[in-house]
């Protein structure tokens, strides 16, 4: 058994504390743990009885738990010395959101700008995804539809999402596009036409 040294640096241990993830009460925050399995099974599931439809189905689930996911984000802000989400700059909303992302267990997530017209959220460990499934599409639908009402809370106006990179596809990482409805459907519509989604945020950011 090891006991600690009396003459310890008591700095050390704060080091420890401050480095530790925050730990979320899930149930005072209106979540519940469910394993990356489940979620690939349940997706899986539905692609195999609703075709298309599943991916609707489950942008509709995601939306709809966006409201009390911002209250939990809200909530763990304060436990953690931040005011209110809308209150806070750029960089700290950044950093605060990754971290929130992390201890809630979806995984980490990185915060950008593209051509400076849509926000991206990319993730090299994404929990909606699943790499052995080896889709021939993006499949974070259920993100998709958190991320429009969570960060659309944070806007004040209603926001779209479209996922063009996914590890459930074969992507290094899971990048997420967000902006208003209007440039979201012209991207859309410029790679159904076969343009990559880089070119296509460009067309929209001229």
């Amino acid at each position: 058994m090891h006991v600690a040294d009396a003459a310890t640096d008591p700095r050390d241990s704060l080091t420890r504390e401050t480095a530790m993830p925050h730990s979320i009460d899930l149930a005072n925050h209106q979540l519940v743990a469910l394993t990356r399995a489940s979620l690939a099974a349940l997706r899986g599931a539905l692609v195999r009885d609703a075709g298309p439809a599943a991916a609707t189905y489950l942008q509709e689930a995601g939306y709809a738990g966006g409201e009390s996911l911002f209250a939990s984000f809200a909530a763990w802000l304060r436990d953690q010395g931040e005011g209110p989400p809308e209150q806070l700059d750029v960089p700290t909303f950044e950093r605060r959101a990754s971290e929130y992302f992390r201890d809630a267990g979806w995984g980490t997530l990185a915060i950008g700008t593209l051509q400076e017209a849509v926000a991206t959220l990319d993730s090299s460990d994404w929990g909606e995804a699943d790499p052995a499934s080896a889709l021939d599409h993006p499949a974070c639908h259920l993100t998709t539809g958190m991320f429009a009402d969570f960060f659309g809370r944070i806007a004040d106006h209603p926001l779209a999402v479209l996922e063009v990179e996914c590890r459930s596809a074969g992507d290094a990482r899971c990048r997420f596009l967000i902006g208003n409805a209007d440039v979201m459907g012209h991207v859309y519509d410029e790679m159904g036409r076969g343009a990559a989604y880089g070119a296509a945020v460009a067309v929209v950011s001229e």
